[in-house]
């Protein structure tokens, strides 16, 4: 009897472990998005917004990285380095904006980010090109989408002005890599 409780206290401790766990495997957006949500100092669209911004911006400097050392075009290389030097800068300028807005960013890349990470880092060569040329599109046209709504829909007018600011490097940016995508074809 005796063992059957303790074995039994054993698996209930083991189950709450384990779903104690889980929550500590969100991820970085997700994290941030609640520490936000907690601290209610800023209007949950535009938390969100910068955080989203936050993570793509991140993506797109560590997409941009491995474009410049796996790619095999110099075309894709040159917009890989763009990538580093134009997003770089965009993610300090939202970092500084976020600190005095008291808006929690993530640290790193979010899972769906980091899935791309990691399967672009496993190509190489012209494989790499298309596949990492195709993401850049799509990825802009998804950024220009939300960064549009920010800067008409953003209750802040520090977050508008840095979305609005911020668009005509993002068009800049997709007129490019499709360019890029229409020779490689």
């Amino acid at each position: 009897m005796k063992k059957t409780i303790l074995l039994a206290l054993l698996i209930a401790s083991g189950l709450t472990l384990q779903s104690c766990g889980s929550s500590e495997k969100k991820d970085s957006e997700e994290r941030a998005e609640q520490a936000n949500e907690a601290k209610s100092t800023s209007d949950d669209d535009d938390s969100e917004f910068a955080v989203k911004a936050a993570s793509g911006g991140m993506l797109e400097v560590e997409l941009g990285r491995l474009a410049q050392e796996k790619a095999q075009n110099q075309q894709v290389k040159d917009f890989g380095a763009m990538m580093v030097k134009d997003h770089s800068k965009a993610n300090d300028e939202l970092k500084s904006l976020a600190a005095s807005k008291n808006i929690t960013l993530p640290t790193t890349l979010g899972e769906d980010h980091q899935k791309h990470v990691n399967e672009l880092a496993k190509l190489s060569g012209k494989e790499f090109d298309k596949k990492y040329v195709s993401l850049m599109v799509d990825d802009h046209k998804e950024d220009i989408d939300e960064f549009e709504e920010a800067s008409k829909d953003a209750k802040d007018p520090d977050i508008k002005a840095l979305a609005t600011k911020t668009l005509p490097t993002l068009k800049e940016h997709l007129t490019k890599i499709q360019a890029i995508n229409d020779a490689l074809k």
